[in-house]
């Protein structure tokens, strides 16, 4: 009797042993689906993405998590995927810049500034995101606080000092002081304050301020650690430390194509600099990484101009590069209204959402991107391709192929009328004008005329 026990429970213990190694199999199987080269980790829903930046101060006349939440329907049907939403974090007041101060000098980590709501709004516009089939990742702080953080009271030795020993602020940021992270207990306590919002709200990920002030290390950690509660979409503001794109983020900025951008509505370059800039790109960063394009952001915006300023009627054909070159396109809030004002940055400055000249742009540009396989992002898109050659400076025009997908884009970067000719026998076929009805067959050589800052892009 006693070995028939011992023996039941032998069965017990190996059909138990048994079923936790499926589910562990299972659980490692679904995140090695994830897992691609370079050590990266890209969530399944980033790969034909599209990112848009909210700033709930300024995003309604009540400045709210709850009134922003009631635009969801309105972004949905516009295809907008993931939701940058600013810091929410209270704003510290010693060294306030401004009567409102700024988002980025944080007081609290686990806190939500009161004048844009609770906690509770924040999961409910979390849970309604979910519901409508988008995302919702959060601004971080990581390189420095407000003043008046209680960290800065209670444990002054996770701050840099000067050789006087004062705190010190990065750059001209006097309302904010940065962080040592020399120090195990500042990372620790910084990584419970990420990990808490992930648990707490179930948000899908961050982007993070000045991502390259902070060491990679504790990024990577970060990562590691995000993933274990839920896969994470994570943004480094950086373009410099190509390494932290090898594990801890899945995308940063590419500002150094966003200036070209301007310098070429200027008159200053032309297409030749952005086919230069693709060739650095290539041989800097890791093959799967994704690049964030925009024609604006808050820091854009804000410092150096409205797109209007900078672009002029340039800003059109730059949005639609924007999204159809290997990256991620982004919206910065207001832009499908025309924003056409510096918002303020420490003051309450609303978007005016009187009229929406661009909604049908980007509404076009998103659903081109969730649909078309060879616009998607990293490897899941094709590769971009020149049409024609280095002699024409005025048209930047290439395809991506994907599988049986095709897309061919053409545009003017230039102020004056322009045509482009080019022969290619990988792209012969009947095509359709995404912008328009128009129909168009392309076989042997071919010409395309446009009108200044005019574009095409055509699908297969």
């Amino acid at each position: 009797m006693e070995k028939l026990k011992i023996r039941v429970l032998s069965i017990f213990i190996l059909v138990v042993i048994v079923a936790l190694t499926t589910s562990c199999d299972s659980t490692i199987k679904k995140r090695s689906d994830q897992k691609e080269n370079n050590n990266q980790l890209h969530a399944y829903w980033t790969r034909n993405a599209n990112i848009y930046e909210v700033n709930i101060r300024q995003f309604t006349d009540e400045g709210s998590i709850n009134e922003f939440r009631k635009q969801l329907p309105r972004l949905k049907k516009m295809g907008v995927d993931i939701l940058w939403i600013m810091p929410i974090h209270p704003i510290g007041e010693v060294n306030r810049k401004g009567t409102l101060g700024s988002y980025y000098a944080v007081k609290d980590y686990k806190q939500i500034n009161p004048e844009f709501g609770s906690i509770e709004d924040l999961r409910n516009l979390v849970d309604e995101a979910h519901n409508l089939g988008m995302y919702v990742i959060l601004d971080w702080v990581a390189n420095h606080s407000a003043w008046d953080n209680p960290w800065a009271t209670r444990h002054p030795d996770w701050y840099k000092k000067d050789e006087d020993g004062n705190f010190v602020s990065p750059y001209d940021w006097t309302d904010v002081i940065a962080f040592d992270y020399n120090n195990p207990v500042l990372r620790d306590s910084m990584m419970d304050a990420l990990k808490f919002w992930v648990s707490e709200t179930d948000i899908d990920g961050y982007r993070c301020d000045v991502a390259g002030m902070v060491p990679v290390e504790f990024w990577n950690r970060v990562r590691y650690e995000l993933d274990s509660i839920k896969p994470v979409f994570m943004l480094a503001e950086d373009e410099d430390n190509d390494d932290l794109l090898r594990e801890a983020f899945d995308m940063n900025y590419g500002w150094k194509l966003h200036h070209i951008m301007n310098e070429i509505a200027q008159g200053k370059q032309n297409s030749n600099d952005i086919w230069d800039y693709f060739d650095w790109n290539d041989s800097k960063y890791p093959s799967n990484s994704y690049r964030m394009y925009f024609t604006s952001n808050h820091d854009e915006n804000s410092w150096n101009g409205t797109v209007q300023e900078r672009m002029g009627d340039a800003g059109e054909v730059m949005a639609v590069l924007s999204y159809t070159i290997p990256g991620m396109g982004m919206i910065y809030n207001g832009q499908e209204a025309g924003l056409n004002k510096r918002l303020a940055f420490f003051e309450k400055d609303t978007i005016s959402w009187d009229e929406m000249p661009y909604n049908n742009l980007y509404s076009t540009l998103n659903k081109l991107k969730k649909d078309n396989p060879a616009l998607w992002n990293g490897k899941y898109g094709g590769a971009i391709i020149r049409l024609g050659n280095e002699s024409n400076q005025s048209v930047f025009a290439f395809y991506r192929k994907a599988d049986n997908n095709t897309v061919i884009s053409v545009l003017n970067l230039t102020d004056k009328p322009q045509s482009l000719e080019f022969e290619n026998s990988n792209i012969n076929g009947y095509y359709n004008d995404v912008f328009g009805e128009e129909k168009f067959r392309i076989e042997g050589k071919t010409e395309i005329n446009l009108n200044p800052w005019g574009y095409l892009v055509l699908v297969k």
